[in-house]
């Protein structure tokens, strides 16, 4: 195994989880792309030159789900390190920061299907053995799992039961001696399911004890490939991501050892819910590296294409889309790495040992990391789109790269929890937490909704290269808090059955924090540095408050015409346009400037 140091945590104020509605955070509260340390660094060239040369050329096989392959890479990406980011040393593992686990999930997305692969085993497949295992179990699996002996795999959805796992039929009945517990249940769409060789599976168990004694509730366990009535049924035939393993489990009658008990009875919601935070922001970070592979490809077709006597890149709407796609992927670095970075902080101090502490503290950042899934998830989903149209007709076929791109990349918005059930989380986190006090998002609301009902205030000046972008993200944060509150006037507590609502105030809140992580990030990179050095970065932070600020205000609307009437409504409209005024950029000129910057380079060059 390759021999890598662990990065020094950051030093900046630890910021609380989704407080960034009613705060003003600095470039220097943030981590960025740009702060990456030498061995991040390190580590992100090992990654990226491992998936060039040993994934990509395996693509074919991995693609007609030749396992041995996909086994083979997960080992020699074990003799790398690359298993062992989140292990602990003690087991075989290089107990890193998180920072460096997101670069590897970047890095190594250049192979869709492969890149599932290896997030289920290093993601959701160790890090419930990891936070909730015994002594025993961690020894036992761990130093395995670390080097690639053996693959593991997540067992949570059912048929009947995907986005509410809770509500799982597979049942665990434990024997009246107490040693064994059995079986009986059918899992689904499990992701490594053809070939791996551990599995974390969910079941419904009875509470021995206690005020809740006799009731059934989500329960985890850890069951071996090859024990007697666990078995897997059929490979899935997907629309993408085909390469990957994708099977049911069934078991019948299927025994294992009370010690296959992982963490306690009835406590299995905290592991599902716990380890999905996790994999939603490695999820983002893989989008973006899928989203830059993407973009390469339709940049080197697009310099190479010849139409009307000159190449295609020399076309105002192509240029207009390459553009687009590259303020993506800056704005998503900017969003993925900020939230990693917040969630390191939290833990810079923790005892490495104190996991349920560890838990708590990436919990607080629930709302950063399904903001993260869903923004990154349909940020890739408009760059696999936009670079199949620049490849035009070659873009439908087979043999071209955009095809299998498009494909491989809607699973994401379903992967991890659905995007719709994320954007009520969003929304419902926050609002739970404004009411319990966790955040003091109410007298900010109360505050605000004073401000506006008085009637205009006086125009703050900002000053920078960005300080229009800098008024347009605090009237998006004022409009948010302000929308908010009205819904929460008009439904009180049933405000979560308004799902339509609550979708769209969990876009504004989306978009304030990708606004801001972008403006943020080029604040960084613009400190020190001259007008010319950061001038794209600049650009696509005004490209995109442009956008963002265009989505905050269509959902103000949506929700104020939901929830007020009469002259209420209009002078509820009244306040929208007043916070939402501000002067278009000339996006234009801005995203010619991005799209020459990146041509000229020959790839996303930022």
């Amino acid at each position: 195994m390759a021999t890598m140091t662990t990065p020094e945590p950051t030093t900046a104020t630890r910021i609380a989880g989704g407080s960034f509605l009613i705060s003003d955070p600095t470039p220097t509260d943030c981590f960025f792309p740009e702060d990456f340390t030498d061995e991040h660094k390190q580590i992100a060239e090992t990654t990226a030159n491992f998936a060039v040369n040993e994934i990509m050329p395996a693509s074919d096989s991995i693609e007609a789900k030749d396992f041995s392959v996909t086994k083979r890479l997960l080992k020699e990406a074990a003799e790398l390190g690359l298993t062992a980011i989140d292990i602990p040393e003690e087991y075989g593992g290089l107990e890193m920061d998180k920072a460096t686990s997101a670069i590897v999930a970047e890095n190594i997305s250049k192979q869709a299907s492969f890149s599932v692969a290896f997030s289920a085993h290093t993601g959701i497949g160790t890090l419930p053995l990891v936070w909730y295992g015994n002594a025993e179990q961690k020894k036992k699996y761990l130093p395995k799992i670390a080097s690639g002996e053996i693959v593991s795999a997540y067992a949570l959805s059912e048929s009947t039961s995907g986005s509410d796992a809770v509500n799982a039929k597979t049942k665990a009945v434990l024997s009246p001696d107490g040693k064994t517990y059995t079986l009986n249940g059918e899992k689904m769409w499990i992701s490594n399911a053809g070939f791996a060789d551990l599995f974390t599976v969910f079941a419904k168990c009875a509470i021995p004890e206690g005020p809740d004694a006799g009731k059934e509730k989500l329960t985890a366990f850890l069951i071996e490939r090859g024990t007697p009535g666990f078995t897997q049924g059929k490979e899935e035939h997907k629309l993408g991501i085909r390469g990957s393993s994708t099977c049911p489990l069934i078991l019948t009658d299927c025994v294992i050892p009370v010690g296959s008990l992982l963490g306690e009875v009835g406590k299995g919601h905290h592991i599902a819910f716990n380890i999905l935070n996790v994999g939603r922001y490695k999820l983002g970070n893989a989008a973006i590296g899928g989203a830059r592979m993407a973009l390469n490809n339709g940049i080197r077709y697009a310099i190479d294409r010849k139409a009307f006597g000159k190449s295609i890149s020399e076309f105002g709407l192509i240029q207009e889309k390459i553009a687009n796609c590259a303020t993506g992927i800056f704005v998503g670095g900017a969003v993925c790495y900020r939230t990693v970075g917040l969630i390191d902080k939290a833990l810079a101090g923790v005892d490495k040992n104190d996991t349920k502490e560890i838990q708590k503290r990436i919990e607080d950042y629930a709302v950063e990391c399904s903001i993260v899934k869903v923004w990154a998830s349909e940020m890739l989903d408009m760059v696999v789109d936009e670079t199949l149209q620049i490849f035009a007709g070659y873009g439908y076929v087979e043999e071209f790269p955009a095809e299998r791109a498009y494909r491989d990349a809607r699973i994401n918005r379903i992967f991890e929890g659905t995007n719709e059930i994320n954007r009520l989380i969003i929304t419902g986190w926050l609002m739970k937490s404004a009411m319990s006090g966790k955040l003091a998002l109410m007298p900010a609301i109360k505050k605000l909704m004073d401000e506006v009902m008085s009637g205009p205030s006086e125009r703050v000046e900002r000053e920078g290269p960005l300080g229009e972008e800098r008024n347009l993200l605090a009237n998006a944060k004022k409009l948010t808090l302000f929308v908010a509150g009205a819904a929460t006037q008009k439904y009180m507590t049933q405000i979560a059955d308004e799902q339509e609502v609550m979708g769209a105030i969990s876009d504004m809140i989306i978009e304030v924090f990708a606004m801001e992580s972008a403006i943020l990030r080029a604040e960084k990179i613009a400190e020190g540095q001259s007008a010319e050095a950061s001038a794209v970065q600049v650009a696509m932070a005004r490209i995109y408050a442009d956008k963002a600020m265009a989505t905050v205000e269509l959902s103000a609307r949506k929700v104020i015409a939901a929830v007020a009437e009469g002259d209420m409504l209009r002078t509820q409209l009244t306040i929208l346009r007043r916070l939402s005024k501000h002067d278009s950029a000339d996006t234009i000129k801005l995203r010619r400037q991005v799209a020459q910057h990146v041509l000229k380079a020959g790839r996303y060059a930022i």
